[in-house]
């Protein structure tokens, strides 16, 4: 299985990643709580993007992509906005008082916890970030 989408870097698009995670999970078969978690990571990296990588009022596109051999799915997403590796942002500390830990990184830390692998590469000016789960075997830890 592989499906692709072009979606703008808009707040609004956000509906429509979740509308493309909920079609891929019913073609697959994914389980509810599987398909939460999935939408919760690709609405979070998503998010990121619209937010931060693109200056305000540019209407840019982001590119995602779905792949499926039935054991795993792969999602990717490109765009061309500002270089950012979120693979390089620090462990969260979860134990800190959230009064007094550093702004920022908590959806990082959720996506990589939700998935298995995440990646990310600075190609042709694009930030290409993947992310993999496998879907058989495991729960999720949040």
């Amino acid at each position: 299985m592989m499906r692709e989408i072009t979606i703008r870097n808009k707040p609004s698009e956000l509906q429509r990643v979740a509308n493309f995670v909920e079609e891929i999970g019913g073609e697959l078969g994914i389980d509810g709580e599987l398909l939460m978690n999935l939408n919760l990571a690709l609405e979070e990296m998503v998010s990121n993007i619209i937010h931060y990588a693109h200056p305000q009022q540019t209407d840019d596109c982001i590119a995602l992509k779905a792949e499926s051999d039935g054991a795993e799915i792969i999602f990717t997403l490109a765009d061309q906005g500002i270089e950012f590796d979120p693979t390089q942002k620090g462990h969260l500390d979860t134990d800190a008082n959230p009064a007094e830990r550093e702004l920022g990184g908590m959806g990082i830390f959720i996506v990589k916890n939700i998935m298995n692998k995440v990646t990310y590469q600075r190609t042709a000016g694009q930030n290409v970030v993947t992310l993999v789960k496998r879907l058989t075997g495991e729960k999720v830890k949040i």
